[in-house]
């Protein structure tokens, strides 16, 4: 392993990963992840329908947010879980506009305050929120809807498959996903 503090997301090996201690915190809690952030988008509803304000330059300097130079919408099939993946310069933003995700977060910086916290984010259109995850943040999706969930991503850099690190759904965090029973 490189040394932490410069580390890097191509430097993340699943057998790393399988190391190290988690603090989970279960999506009825606020997140706990430094940087993270989540927000919830204001629904205007009337007789007609409704909209949501999904991004507005406004929260860039009063929240955070990033503008984002590449934005697109992906589907994800109920009950595929997508992940994990992370980046060493993109920070993703991205809200729902069909149905019900799960989002899990996991701070592997070994530099932050918040190394080794994992969250679970419930994002959906009965509770609208854009969610902000900075470089570094290992995180993937559930899709707890049928047919499908539509994600909306307002990403802070163009796509570039060299920023992009990926790593098998399960090689750690199984016991994260949702459904929990019980």
């Amino acid at each position: 392993m490189a040394d932490t503090k410069r580390m890097q997301a191509g430097d993340v090996t699943p057998e790393w990963l399988q190391s190290l201690s988690y603090t989970l915190v279960p999506s009825s809690k606020p997140t706990t992840i430094d940087g993270v952030y989540v927000k919830d988008l204001k629904t205007h509803l009337d007789g007609r329908g409704d909209v949501i304000e999904l991004w507005s330059k406004s929260w860039v300097e009063k929240e955070g947010l990033v503008v984002p130079e590449h934005v697109y919408q992906s589907a994800t099939d109920y009950g595929v879980t997508k992940c994990w993946h992370l980046h060493n310069v993109h920070t993703d933003q991205f809200t729902v506009t069909r149905g019900k995700l799960q989002v899990v977060l996991v701070d592997i910086r070994p530099w932050s305050p918040t190394f080794g916290h994992v969250n679970s984010v419930i994002l959906g259109t009965a509770r609208p929120k854009l969610i902000k995850i900075p470089p570094m943040v290992m995180h993937g999706w559930k899709a707890l809807h049928m047919p499908e969930v539509i994600v909306v991503n307002l990403q802070s850099h163009i796509y570039d498959p060299v920023d992009e690190f990926k790593f098998e759904w399960d090689c750690v965090l199984k016991e994260a996903w949702e459904p929990l029973n019980g």
